[in-house]
């Protein structure tokens, strides 16, 4: 797993056991009080901000999507198969019903338009899910992907309650038939990667090559970083929103016409 980074390296000395459960639960503690909060957007802003006063180095590759909600045909799930097919998630009834991407239907309830399009984790700059994680499994790589590391997942769920676009699942129960690129463990949170294994050896998220495979051109991938590529160009080209981009967290995945 570590030649694409799902292990982050520590370099930190070992402490006695009950001094790490203890700095845990202070932790927890803090990240459900930060979370449950009703001053919970206020506290992402003011870290937000923070971050951004620190000057850090923009870099070179920022995977991300853009979504044309216009193209994305309400009949169509071709998304979501590619995406359960690929990663051996299998459907059933229950809380922990595993879905890394759905398809939602939204109305305008002035002029009654209807969109359909896809919804996944947004693989956000300053993800909620990352910050409350008392253990740092949640983490985000310096490409933009953001994963849980599965050997440091306590299974608190304190990201799924984080999370405002729905985007995490947890794993209720024992998995069986695993793909050795989509490992999943009992007890653990999860969601989507972007399917990183195939990024990093040049193909496309398993979701975009079902969508242009379907003929219907709704999902382009590429590096928000790279003001030569297919998606850098797009986005400079046309008028695009982010879900909840109130909250500052500033998603990798883009929309149009939603």
């Amino acid at each position: 797993m570590s030649g694409i980074g799902l292990e982050p390296d520590s370099d930190q000395p070992s402490e006695p056991a009950d001094a790490t459960r203890r700095k845990l639960l202070a932790l927890a503690g803090t990240a459900v009080a930060l979370t449950l909060a009703p001053g919970v957007t206020v506290w992402a802003r003011d870290l937000v901000a923070r971050r951004d006063r620190e000057g850090a180095p923009r870099a070179k590759v920022r995977y991300g999507l853009l979504i044309d909600a216009r193209r994305c045909h309400t009949d169509c799930s071709a998304c979501v198969r590619a995406c359960e097919q690929y990663n051996g998630l299998r459907r059933r009834p229950g809380p922990d019903n595993a879905q890394w991407i759905r398809k939602v239907t939204v109305t305008d309830p002035q002029t009654g338009v209807t969109r359909s399009f896809p919804v996944m984790c947004q693989h956000c700059e300053h993800g909620a899910c990352v910050d409350v994680c008392p253990t740092g499994a949640s983490f985000r790589r310096p490409d933009g992907i953001v994963l849980v590391d599965k050997h440091r997942c306590i299974g608190c769920r304190y990201c799924l309650m984080a999370c405002p676009y729905k985007a995490r699942s947890f794993v209720a129960r024992n998995v069986r038939d695993q793909k050795p690129w989509a490992p999943r463990g009992k007890g653990t949170a999860e969601g989507c990667t972007l399917c990183v294994e195939r990024v990093v050896a040049g193909k496309l998220p398993a979701c975009v090559a079902a969508c242009q495979r379907a003929g219907h051109g709704a999902m382009v991938f590429g590096n928000l970083h790279d003001p030569q590529g297919a998606l850098a160009k797009r986005l400079a080209a046309v008028t695009t929103e982010t879900i909840r981009a109130d909250l500052g967290m500033g998603p990798s995945v883009h929309y149009r016409g939603i």
